[in-house]
C-alpha cells in the first residue's frame, strides 16, 4: 500500500468546504488500485468523495502534473464518456502537502485476476466485461477531441515515433541488464508505423484494471486513471488492452495478472472485441497487431526503470522483483506476435 500523506484534516476540511459547500467532512480509508497517485476516501454530508494526490514521498513538478492532467482530462470528458465527476482542484500545496483532485466517488467493482464471487462465474460474463470495456473505451474515441480539450492537451501526431525515442534514449542511459529484444523490437515498429487516420484523445494504459464495473453485473461504471492521458492513435488504448487479453497462462507472460480473468480459452477473442470497438466507435482497427506489438513494447520500456531501482538498492517491493521476469517476457510475447506473422 502506498505511504499515507500528514494531509492535515483541518486544513483540508476547510478548503473542500469553501471549495464545494459541503459538511461534515472526514477523510476516510486509502483506497486500493492506482500504482502511481494515492487514492483516499472522503465522507462528508452529502456524499462520498475521492481525494487524488500523488505519493507522500513525492514532492515534484512532474508528480503533481500527472494529478492535474487527469483532472483536465475528467472535467473534458466528463458528461460525454464514463468518467468520474470532478469536484475540485487545489494547487495549493500547504493543503495537505501536495496539490490533489476531488472528483465523486462511484460504487462498484475494480476487476483484475477474478470475478466478484456473487457475478456467474462464466465465460459470458467475462465476455460481457470485455464487451463492456471496449465499448466504453470507444466513447472516448468517437469524441472530436477540437471539441473536447483544450489546444495545449497534446500533440495530436507522432506520439508512437515519439515514445519509441523517448524510451530507447532512457533505456540507453540507465541500462542494468542486457535486453537486445528492446532495440530490435524498436527497429521493427519504425519500420512499419502505420499511418495514422486521426487522432483522439488517448487514456495511455487502459486495460480492465482502470475500469470501475457495476456491482451487480458486467457494466462500466467509469474509467479510471487518467494522469497519462493525451492525444494520439486511438489503436493505441485499443492494442493495449487487447494485449492483456486472453493469453496463454501456461506461458508464464509478463505481467499475468493484469486481465488475467480473460486468460481463458472459451472467451471472446481479441479480434472481436476490436470489430466491437469499431462498431461502437466508428474507426478502423486496422493495423490492430502493431499496437498490441507497441503496447508490449511501451510498457516493458517504461517498467524495466522500477527494476533499475530495485537492482541499485533504491526500491524493494515485490512488483520491482517481480520484473526480472515481467520485462524480458512482455518483449519475448511482442517479439512472438512479429514473428507468428499476424501483423
Amino acid at each position: 500500500m502506498q505511504p499515507v500523506a500528514d494531509l492535515r484534516p483541518g486544513l483540508l476540511e476547510q478548503w473542500l468546504g469553501d471549495a464545494t459547500g459541503r459538511d461534515e467532512i472526514r477523510l476516510g480509508d486509502v483506497l486500493t488500485g492506482g500504482n502511481s497517485n494515492v487514492t483516499r476516501l472522503i465522507e462528508t454530508r452529502q456524499g462520498r468523495l475521492v481525494l487524488r494526490h500523488p505519493p507522500v514521498n513525492v514532492v515534484s513538478d512532474k508528480a503533481a502534473a500527472g494529478i492535474e492532467r487527469e483532472y483536465r482530462a475528467i472535467s473534458a470528458l466528463y458528461g460525454k464518456a464514463p468518467v468520474p465527476k470532478p469536484v475540485a482542484w487545489c494547487s495549493d500545496a500547504s493543503v495537505i502537502g501536495q496539490p490533489f483532485a476531488v472528483t465523486e466517488w462511484i460504487d462498484g467493482h475494480a476487476l483484475s485476476e477474478r470475478l466478484p464471487p456473487d457475478w456467474p462465474q462464466t465465460a459470458q460474463a467475462i465476455d460481457a466485461l470485455g464487451l463492456a470495456m471496449v465499448r466504453g473505451l470507444a466513447q472516448v474515441h468517437a469524441l472530436d477531441w477540437r471539441e473536447t480539450v483544450d489546444p495545449g492537451f497534446g500533440r495530436p501526431e507522432g506520439f508512437v515515433e515519439r515514445q519509441i525515442a523517448r524510451w530507447l534514449k532512457v533505456r540507453e542511459n540507465d541500462a542494468v541488464r542486457e535486453l537486445p529484444l528492446l532495440a530490435q523490437i524498436a527497429a521493427w515498429l519504425r519500420a512499419h508505423e502505420p499511418q495514422q487516420p486521426r487522432a483522439s484523445v488517448i487514456h495511455c494504459d487502459f486495460h480492465l484494471d482502470n475500469c470501475l464495473m457495476a456491482r451487480t453485473g458486467p457494466e462500466l461504471r467509469a474509467i479510471l486513471d487518467w494522469e497519462m492521458a493525451t492525444l494520439g492513435d486511438p489503436r493505441i488504448d485499443l492494442g493495449l488492452c487487447l494485449f492483456f487479453w486472453q493469453r496463454d497462462a501456461a506461458a508464464s507472460p509478463g505481467f499475468a495478472f493484469v486481465q488475467g480473468l480473460s486468460n481463458r480459452t472459451d472467451v471472446i477473442s481479441p479480434r472481436a472485441l476490436a470489430y466491437a470497438w469499431s462498431e461502437a466507435s466508428g474507426l478502423d482497427h486496422d493495423s490492430i497487431d502493431y499496437f498490441i506489438v507497441f503496447a508490449a513494447w511501451r510498457l516493458a520500456a517504461i517498467v524495466e526503470g522500477a527494476w533499475v531501482l530495485q537492482c541499485r538498492g533504491k526500491e524493494d517491493t515485490a512488483y520491482a522483483r517481480g520484473l526480472e521476469h515481467d520485462v524480458p517476457a512482455l518483449l519475448r510475447e511482442a517479439a512472438a506476435i512479429i514473428d507468428k506473422g499476424k501483423v
